[in-house]
């Protein structure tokens, strides 16, 4: 029969002490970790090292990015913390020009400002300068222009405001491809058809048509040109149906078809 080792109580005394001290020292250094972490905090969010360090701004065109920054009343003064996104879209979205706004944080220090600009349909010539008229039907007069960037058509003699604000509303729904080879759009009524306009456009064609279902009838244009000589002289006229009658009288269909002098020019 084994004995059992008996170990005094005076021999464990010691062991239970230093494993007390052992857990002592590890509680320690746990508050002591936290205390220096809640410090740090402290220390960080007093400082410059959590201000905003950059400002990031897209989507814009025609609005720099000093602009709108300077809109959003958001500066590297300011706590990257404390920094009110909401406030600051308010502040952007007040911008005239400005249709939608975005304002999200990048960790550490960076805000970001996307937004979406309002569409340029056309430009408007007053006195000698252009102005740019927007989707919404705002004619920015506060920004005259010397001369117009190309991206839009200018619109000429729209004396009545409500042939201006249909023909905006047709622009917007035309695929930007077929906008861009507009050059100019002059409104023309007739006793008869008050809608009536004419276009000049950068292919050196004029088109004849009607504000009226614009945005329709004007996806024919590129099957009519692709029929035509390019030294072909005349005017393309788009409306129930579309041909092209040359100075001559000579008209071609959008079926190719070739008629003579005679033809009626209201067909097509």
């Amino acid at each position: 029969m084994s004995k059992k080792k008996i170990v005094s109580i005076e021999d464990r005394i010691p062991k239970l002490k230093q494993e007390r001290k052992k857990k002592a020292n590890r509680r320690l250094i746990f508050y002591l970790s936290i205390f220096f972490v809640l410090i740090s905090i402290v220390v960080y969010l007093q400082s410059s090292l959590s201000n905003v360090h950059h400002v990031e701004v897209s989507g814009n065109n025609y609005i720099s990015d000093q602009d709108i920054t300077k809109l959003s009343q958001i500066s590297t003064e300011d706590n990257y913390w404390s920094v009110n996104k909401e406030t600051a879209k308010e502040n952007v979205a007040s911008h005239e020009e400005i249709k939608e706004v975005t304002i999200s944080k990048k960790f550490p220090t960076t805000i970001i400002i996307q937004v979406k600009e309002l569409n340029r349909v056309g430009y408007v010539e007053q006195d000698g300068s252009y102005f740019s008229l927007l989707e919404n039907g705002v004619l920015l007069t506060s920004k005259p222009l010397k001369t117009i960037n190309g991206d839009a058509p200018l619109l000429t003699g729209f004396d009545k405001e409500t042939y201006l604000q249909e023909l905006i509303k047709e622009l917007e729904q035309l695929p930007t491809s077929i906008v861009n080879l507009i050059s100019e759009i002059k409104w023309s009524p007739t006793e008869g058809n008050p809608y009536q306009i004419l276009m000049y456009m950068n292919d050196g064609f004029e088109v004849e048509g009607s504000i009226r279902n614009f945005s329709k009838t004007m996806k024919s244009y590129p099957s009519i040109v692709a029929q035509l000589s390019p030294d072909s002289e005349g005017v393309i006229h788009i409306g129930v149906g579309a041909y092209f009658e040359s100075y001559d009288n000579e008209i071609i269909d959008e079926e190719g078809s070739t008629q003579g002098e005679n033809q009626d020019e209201t067909e097509g």
